[in-house]
């Protein structure tokens, strides 16, 4: 690109109708603006003016751009233009986990606020973990039968008993809500230590020695997170738990 982009102009297509608006339309007029681009914003407000201008520039999508006469493309093509990222769908991404994580640890640090707790503490890190397993299985539960499909693809149980790939959010999130609230230890812990102990076996054994490359199923069938560390800090995270309320109980240490 040559020049000073201040003085140039763009055209912008893009499909503004009654029923629907494109949104990369408006993600582009507002990359343009942004960029100092004085808009020729164009609406295509029929299926028939669409497909009519589809036809003329022999494109199959609009938006489309024309910056100086010269056809850009559409918005993903403008953000190459201007040297921008552009997603990939199929890339590998942390960003789920990070969310989650940040969103356990702000809820945490709220309810120890709320409570009185200290911000940081055996009880503090006792409900992020549980607010995490509950988050995690939320992530599942939005595509059940996605999320049991990449599962059995590593773990030992669910593969000898598909019923238990299904089960398993309703599970983690049990535990979770259960540990959360302090009720019921003797259903909790055992869930708890049953599904992260198979789990980090499973994720262990595949990545490990096995040596298999894998999408994990921990924030649900459409992540691409791979398998490894993330899943099995999930794991282990259940295993640690379920310990710690086990030896509070116990009265070998205390949670307070």
């Amino acid at each position: 690109m040559t020049g000073d982009p201040r003085t140039k102009t763009a055209t912008l297509y893009r499909m503004v109708m009654p029923q629907h608006i494109c949104p990369f339309g408006i993600k582009a007029l507002d990359l343009l603006r942004r960029r100092g681009f004085t808009v020729e914003d164009r609406w295509l407000t029929t299926r028939a003016e669409q497909d009519a201008f589809k036809a003329e520039h022999d494109v199959k999508t609009t938006p489309q751009i024309f910056i100086d006469g010269r056809r850009i493309g559409g918005y993903d093509d403008l953000r190459r233009h201007f040297a921008l990222k552009v997603r990939d769908p199929q890339a590998t991404s942390y960003t789920p986990v990070i969310a989650v994580f940040a969103v356990a640890a702000l809820i945490a640090l709220a309810i120890n606020m709320l409570t009185a707790t200290p911000l940081i503490g055996l009880v503090g890190a006792g409900r992020f973990i549980a607010i995490s397993m509950m988050l995690l299985a939320m992530l599942k539960l939005q595509d059940i039968e996605r999320f049991a499909t990449m599962f059995i693809g590593y773990d030992l149980l669910a593969r000898r008993y598909l019923p238990y790939a299904h089960a398993y959010p309703f599970l983690e999130l049990g535990a979770g809500a259960l540990m959360l609230a302090g009720v019921l230890p003797i259903v909790s812990i055992p869930v708890a230590l049953v599904i992260g102990g198979i789990g980090a076996v499973s994720v262990f054994r595949a990545v490990y020695v096995e040596r298999r490359t894998l999408k994990c199923a921990c924030v649900g069938g459409s992540g691409n997170v791979p398998l490894g560390f993330v899943s099995l800090t999930e794991n282990v995270m259940m295993v640690v738990m379920a310990l710690a309320m086990t030896l509070a109980i116990s009265g070998t240490i205390s949670m307070n």
